[in-house]
């Protein structure tokens, strides 16, 4: 099995320095992106850090005991715990990092993650960086940003459609990095043969509407890489206001027995 996969970034058209890191680790099945926030380049130090720690621990981790599709006592599978512990692992170091060295204090960085494991994905966020599927034509938003619009939103101040005249848009209220402690959301689904998922910062979704998103998905589904391109192509076209970046995966599927179809459905009635 192997997963089809491109990323890429851009600087968009306002910003002269591109604080996002992604990348892809095929061995593991991981997919990171990180938006990085704070002055002279700490941003960038953050995200790349974020990267680096979740890869660092994932990999350490596996060798001692390779990923399988099992629960934990949590209820979550094997593969989401150690996602999460990976990202509070970072957090932890970053926030560290911050504190030690006064010219990066106040750093910190979204994070958005997607794990493969079988015919699973664990997905885990913190931020407004978002992971959305493409599943049978209709694109779905898989996360919720952490951000004061979202929970204007939530209040009923604002529709999803007029939330993007709010002014402080940007103003995010979880980030990795800014505190000791920082709360992960996780969730894990079923893959199927088709599905194509997408992580990205917030300078592609705060310029083009999930619609546009979907179509550009649909129009190139046969290449992901012209697709990445598009994307990118389209948000500097509607004003590029901040990095633009794109990890676009169509994940592996092995056939499936009917007595591990059995298994799955009963394990997700008992979640």
């Amino acid at each position: 099995m192997t997963i089809e996969y491109t990323y890429c970034t851009d600087p968009g058209q306002v910003r002269h320095h591109n604080e996002d890191s992604l990348t892809v680790d095929h061995s593991l099945g991981l997919a990171l992106l990180a938006d990085g926030m704070g002055g002279h380049q700490a941003g960038e130090v953050a995200s790349q850090m974020a990267i680096e720690v979740i890869i660092e621990q994932i990999q350490q981790t596996n060798k001692k005991h390779p990923l399988e599709k099992q629960l934990s006592h949590r209820a979550y599978h094997t593969a989401s715990i150690l996602l999460e512990q990976a990202i509070n692992k970072a957090n932890q170091l970053i926030y560290e990092t911050a504190e030690q060295q006064q010219h990066l204090h106040g750093m910190g960085t979204t994070i958005a993650a997607a794990l493969f494991h079988g015919n699973w994905i664990s997905l885990a966020h913190i931020g407004d960086s978002r992971i959305y599927r493409l599943r049978a034509n209709q694109l779905t938003q898989m996360t919720k940003d952490h951000s004061l619009r979202q929970e204007l939103i939530d209040c009923g101040f604002y529709t999803p459609e007029t939330a993007h005249q709010f002014p402080n848009k940007n103003f995010i209220t979880r980030a990795l990095g800014v505190a000791p402690k920082v709360s992960v959301d996780i969730q894990e689904h079923n893959t199927h043969p088709k599905d194509i998922y997408l992580l990205c910062s917030d300078g592609l979704n705060d310029m083009l509407k999930d619609e546009e998103i979907q179509n550009i998905l649909l129009q190139h589904t046969d290449s992901l890489e012209s697709a990445a391109r598009e994307l990118i192509t389209a948000a500097n076209q509607k004003g590029g206001k901040d990095n633009i970046s794109v990890i676009l995966i169509r994940p592996p599927h092995e056939p499936i027995s009917p007595l591990k179809q059995l298994l799955n459905q009963l394990l997700s009635w008992w979640k």
